[in-house]
């Protein structure tokens, strides 16, 4: 099933997919959630991530969590 997806995030570097743009269904206890975007139906999701999962994940649990991987340290010259 394809649907917009709306795109949360806590601040403290953790992410969060949902199938509602108020985030309703999103674990409290990470929170507070601000919403920073939506995708609609047919897009891609950002960083690659497979689409067809995450909405296999919200229609089971109602959101799907994700954690940016922190760029690399750069070396020190």
């Amino acid at each position: 099933m394809m649907f917009s997806i709306h795109t949360f995030a806590n601040g403290s570097g953790l992410n969060a997919f949902a199938g509602d743009a108020e985030g309703t269904r999103l674990p409290e206890r990470h929170g507070p959630w601000r919403r920073i975007g939506s995708t609609r139906r047919h897009q891609s999701l950002p960083h690659g991530i497979d689409r067809s999962l995450v909405e296999s994940a919200i229609e089971e649990h109602g959101f799907q969590m994700w954690r940016a991987k922190s760029p690399a340290a750069e070396p020190k010259a």
